[in-house]
C-alpha cells in the first residue's frame, strides 16, 4: 500500500520497534544465528588421523619450568585508577564520560549519572537507565520513577532530600538486565560516588543493586527489608534492599511489600 512507505507510517514503525527493545542495527541482512550456531556445534567429519609413532622416554632429569608470569587484572578493576583519583562528583562525572571499559556506552545515547540532591543523608541505587532515562539523561523519570516519586511521598520525602543514581550509568540495549561484569566493571565508580555523597543510609532498588554493593546471593525477595552494614569507604552506614520500582508495576500485588520496606526506612530516618 502507499500510506505503508509514507514517513508517518515509517515513524510509527520505528516507535514500535523502540518499545519492543529493538534499538540497535547490527547488520544489513538478517542472519539465522541458531543454525550458525549448529553448523559450528557439528565438526566437520575427517578421517582419523595415523597413530604417531610412540614418544621416547623422558629422561630422568628435566630443566626446570619457567614460572609464568601473573595473570592481567579482571575486568572490574579497569576503573579502580579513574575512580579513585576523582575528589568531587562532577571530576567523577568526567572521568565516566572518559571511560571506555565498559560496552554499554557504545550502544547508549548518554551517561545517565544522578538525580536528587547530592548533599542528602539518603541515597537510592538502583539497576541501569531505561529508554526514558537515556533519551533525558537523569536517572527513574519514566513510569518506574514516577511511581518511585510516590513511594518517597508517601514517607514524606522527595527528590530535594534524596540521592538517585545506578550501579550501571549507560542503558543497556533493550532495557535488559546489566550483566554481572558489566556491574562489576562500573562498580569502582559507584562505590566512589557512594563515598562523595556521604549518605547515612543506603538503599539499593531491585537484585542487581543489591548483589553488587551488599554482595547478597540471595534473591531480593528473600533479603529485601533486611537491614545489613555498607562499608562506606571506612565508615559503617546501614544498608536495605528494595524492591525495584520497575518490578512492582509488573507485579503489583508487591506494593505490599515496598510499603513495609518503607516504614521500615522511615523508622531508620527518625534515628540519624
Amino acid at each position: 500500500m502507499p500510506d505503508e512507505a509514507s514517513p508517518a507510517a515509517l515513524t510509527r514503525l520505528l516507535r514500535w520497534y523502540a518499545d519492543m527493545g529493538v534499538d540497535l542495527a547490527v547488520d544489513d541482512m538478517p542472519h539465522d544465528r541458531f543454525a550458525e550456531s549448529q553448523n559450528l556445534e557439528r565438526p566437520p567429519s575427517v578421517q582419523p588421523a595415523p597413530m604417531p609413532a610412540p614418544m621416547p622416554r623422558r629422561p630422568a632429569t628435566v630443566p626446570a619450568r619457567v614460572p609464568m608470569s601473573a595473570p592481567p587484572l579482571s575486568p572490574p578493576f579497569a576503573g579502580v585508577a579513574e575512580a579513585v583519583k576523582a575528589q568531587t562528583l562532577e571530576d567523577l562525572r568526567a572521568e565516566l564520560l572518559a571511560f571506555e571499559g565498559c560496552g554499554l556506552k557504545a550502544t547508549a545515547t548518554q551517561l545517565v549519572f544522578a538525580d536528587g540532591n547530592p548533599e542528602a543523608d539518603i541515597m537510592f541505587v538502583g539497576e541501569a537507565p531505561g529508554a526514558d532515562e537515556d533519551r533525558i539523561g537523569r536517572p527513574f523519570v519514566g513510569r518506574a520513577g514516577q511511581l518511585l516519586d510516590k513511594m518517597l511521598a508517601a514517607i514524606g520525602l522527595d527528590r530535594t532530600k534524596v540521592y538517585i543514581a545506578n550501579v550501571v550509568p549507560w542503558r543497556p540495549p533493550g532495557n535488559r538486565t546489566p550483566t554481572p561484569l558489566e556491574t562489576g566493571v562500573c562498580l569502582p565508580f559507584t562505590r566512589r560516588q557512594i563515598e562523595l555523597v556521604a549518605p547515612k543510609i543506603l538503599i539499593c532498588l531491585g537484585a542487581p543493586s543489591m548483589q553488587t554493593l551488599l554482595g547478597i546471593k540471595e534473591g531480593i525477595m528473600r533479603s529485601r527489608g533486611r537491614w545489613v552494614d555498607y562499608d562506606r569507604g571506612g565508615t559503617i552506614i546501614p544498608a536495605m534492599a528494595m524492591l525495584h520500582p520497575a518490578y512492582l508495576l509488573r507485579q503489583p500485588s508487591h506494593k505490599k511489600f515496598a510499603w513495609q520496606d518503607l516504614r521500615e526506612l522511615a523508622k531508620k530516618i527518625d534515628k540519624i
